[in-house]
């Protein structure tokens, strides 16, 4: 089943770290209701801030899925909801709770319970692996608990404790006032960062910070097939490049991105081939080939499959409006 198919079914949600899915509800509304007026006030067409590496989205109408890149991001939703598939996982996240990506991944998201009178409302930020590692260095002994450095999932959704959410309003409460923001900025950031590294998704963010870790590792082939993404390549020699064995290559790699290495390349092209065709829709065979695809008709099959519709009628409906290549995060 395609990205676009799965995010149109009823969802069948990913369990949490828990083991099941919480409702917000009984916790405090007080921080979320600040933080819904904040990211209605503060939102832009670009969806960026005044404050660096932190973005604010409000999508009025439930839209095409959006394919792209996740990017390392902590994304929160404030109003609406959100639906997220990753190869064949899908993750659901609403009000007052968080998604942490740890990995920058091939994405497609798509917006639920939206209506123009009850806009979904979202709070992005990106995270910086040297900002968690310094973190990491400064922590004294017993400060953080144990990880045992296996990989772990590259998404993980959580509820988002009222630390976090008060952390997230202080910090966006920033944009209100221009001559705090340059010392308070990173201290509230730091914040953010200790929050999650001490919450339930804690050991997937600590990650992040270890240069030795095994998402480290697998990042490194992450990294390298999309910046090779139009070349052939073997397992092994990635695997190598990665500092692992081929088997553990294998078993870290499908474990952080839901997918298998010559399926995560896949992905690779085809987004990059819906950006390309959205400025040459009538050019599919030059594109195919662009991305490394010898046959233009297995690219038409594999785009259909994961986009919904054959690269043509996809890349008209895209410029008509009907559909986005925007971000699919926060």
């Amino acid at each position: 089943m395609d990205a676009l198919t799965k995010l149109a079914t009823p969802c069948t949600i990913l369990p949490l770290a828990s083991g099941h899915r919480r409702c917000r509800a009984a916790l405090s509304d007080m921080p979320l209701a600040e933080l819904r007026d904040l990211l209605e006030r503060h939102v832009r067409l670009d969806l960026n801030t005044a404050i660096e590496g932190v973005r604010v989205c409000r999508i009025d109408h439930t839209a095409s899925p959006v394919s792209s890149m996740s990017g390392k991001v902590l994304a929160v939703i404030a109003r609406g909801g959100k639906r997220l598939a990753l190869g064949d996982q899908m993750y659901e996240y609403g009000p007052g709770q968080y998604l942490v990506a740890s990995v920058d991944l091939p994405v497609t998201g798509h917006v639920i319970e939206t209506t123009p009178g009850n806009p979904t409302l979202g709070f992005g930020m990106t995270l910086e692996p040297a900002a968690i590692a310094e973190l990491l260095l400064g922590a004294g002994p017993g400060d953080l608990p144990q990880s045992p450095g296996t990989a772990r999932p590259g998404i993980a959704v959580s509820d988002a404790p009222d630390e976090l959410l008060d952390a997230i309003v202080r910090l966006l409460r920033l944009l209100d006032r221009p001559h705090d923001r340059r010392t308070l900025a990173p201290l509230f950031k730091r914040e953010i960062l200790w929050r999650l590294m001490t919450g339930e998704q804690g050991e997937t963010v600590r990650q992040i910070g270890l240069a030795d870790s095994s998402l480290s590792h697998i990042a490194r082939a992450v990294r390298w097939i999309r910046e090779n993404y139009t070349r052939p390549f073997r397992v092994d020699e990635v695997a190598q490049l990665s500092g692992m064995s081929v088997s553990a290559f294998h078993r870290n790699f499908q474990a952080v991105t839901a997918m298998s290495p010559i399926q995560f390349q896949k992905h690779i092209r085809l987004q990059t081939a819906r950006l390309l065709l959205t400025n040459s829709p009538n050019d599919i065979s030059r594109v195919a080939h662009r991305v490394g695809y010898d046959s233009p008709s297995q690219f038409s099959r594999e785009y259909r499959r994961l986009f919904g519709a054959p690269p043509s009628i996809d890349a008209l409906r895209i410029r008509a409006g009907s559909g986005s290549t925007g971000a699919a995060l926060p």
